[in-house]
């Protein structure tokens, strides 16, 4: 049970096969240089084997565990591990890396602990014959196993820190990609050269003839495709909001693949970063169906208008015309049957289009 734990201990700080790491080197070979040893190692202990994530004087990455110093340090969180001599340590005179040519006599290792308290390795130090260490070589080598600690501990939170951020934007990407439109972030450095940072994949939907990647580096591409009519005005308001530092809110006409004129709307919030460059945050959303129900809701406007003139004009010159005579009963019929003729031609155009936008209603 507390092996299981430690390990997963081990394996939450993700270091075990990662590259050299500079600071974890510099502390192994002060540690050697402190001690006067030729080799010296930061080592983690996993289930298998000892791996040396700093290896100083040694050239060799991993031990297997049965073969390891480091092993019997595991669950002792305060003492120093020392073996003077190898040769006559009943734990290590059989070990294969004692009795080689040039093996190890004498080693030093102080343990790597956890803030919960597990042994996850060691700081050790190693010769190939035997010696002792003074009070303040062994103090130095506690104190240096606690530095390496404590880099492994802000590593470990780096890390984690890191991971949180990718999942975190990994759930925003997923986003913003389904959002409608196209969300994106600009950049204009201060030579005057602009790029994308970021655009979403709701680009390929509105410029389907584009690649992201290519707009990335050359975002002028896109004004190929914007109409030959709106090109001027579309730069025109890019600069001016450049200038003025502006929000900038634009509607322009782009044109696709089989020439239908399509409406774009573009708004982007501008700011203005410390070296000088200017960041847009923006979206841009295709209002071709707010543009064409606008013009469709005016021609309907139009045509109402044009068929309801004349039976209206028709009712009220005649009320007018009554209003100014003395009628005669016979003169009041034949008034009020002309207002009856103009209603019904009111009333069918009427009924004609409400017959037409429910017939509409149901082939949507």
């Amino acid at each position: 049970m507390h092996e299981a734990k430690r390990l997963q201990e081990l394996f939450n700080y993700q270091i075990l096969d990662t590259k050299p790491e500079q600071a974890l080197d510099a502390i192994a070979e002060i540690a050697s240089l402190v001690c006067d040893t030729p080799i010296s190692l930061i080592t983690m202990v996993d289930d298998s084997r000892s791996w040396h994530i700093s290896n100083y004087g040694l050239d060799l990455k991993e031990v297997n565990r049965s073969d390891s110093f480091c092993q019997h340090m595991l669950y002792n969180t305060e003492d120093l591990m020392i073996v003077e001599d190898a040769l006559l340590d009943q734990k290590f005179a059989n070990n294969p890396y004692v009795l080689q040519e040039n093996g190890v006599r004498f080693y030093a290792g102080a343990p790597l602990v956890s803030p919960k308290g597990y042994v996850l390795g060691s700081l050790c130090v190693v010769d190939t014959k035997p010696r002792k260490l003074h009070a303040r070589q062994l103090q130095a080598l506690k104190l240096l196993s606690r530095k390496a600690m404590d880099y492994l501990n802000s590593r470990k939170l780096i890390v984690l820190q890191n991971q949180s951020i990718a999942k975190q934007s990994h759930k925003m990407k997923r986003l913003t990609d389904l959002s409608p439109g196209v969300l994106f972030q600009f950049r204009n450095t201060a030579d005057g050269k602009g790029h994308f940072d970021f655009i979403s994949d709701g680009f390929s939907l509105l410029f389907p003839h584009l690649r992201n990647e290519h707009v990335y580096s050359n975002p002028n591409a896109l004004l190929a495709y914007i109409h030959p009519d709106d090109v001027a005005n579309v730069k025109k308001s890019v600069d001016l909001a450049i200038t003025q530092k502006t929000n900038w809110h634009f509607i322009y006409r782009t044109t696709d693949l089989t020439h239908r004129e399509i409406w774009h709307m573009v708004k982007a919030r501008i700011e203005k970063s410390d070296d000088e460059e200017t960041i847009w945050y923006g979206s841009i959303q295709d209002i071709t169906s707010i543009i064409t129900h606008d013009k469709t809701l005016g021609d309907v406007l139009f045509e109402l208008s044009h068929h309801l003139r004349k039976p209206v004009a028709n009712i009220l010159g005649i009320t007018q015309q009554m209003q100014q005579e003395n009628l005669t009963l016979p003169e009041l019929q034949e008034y009020i049957k002309m207002i009856a003729q103009s209603a019904e031609e009111l009333d069918l155009f009427i009924r004609q289009q409400n017959s037409y936008f429910n017939d509409q209603k149901k082939s949507t």
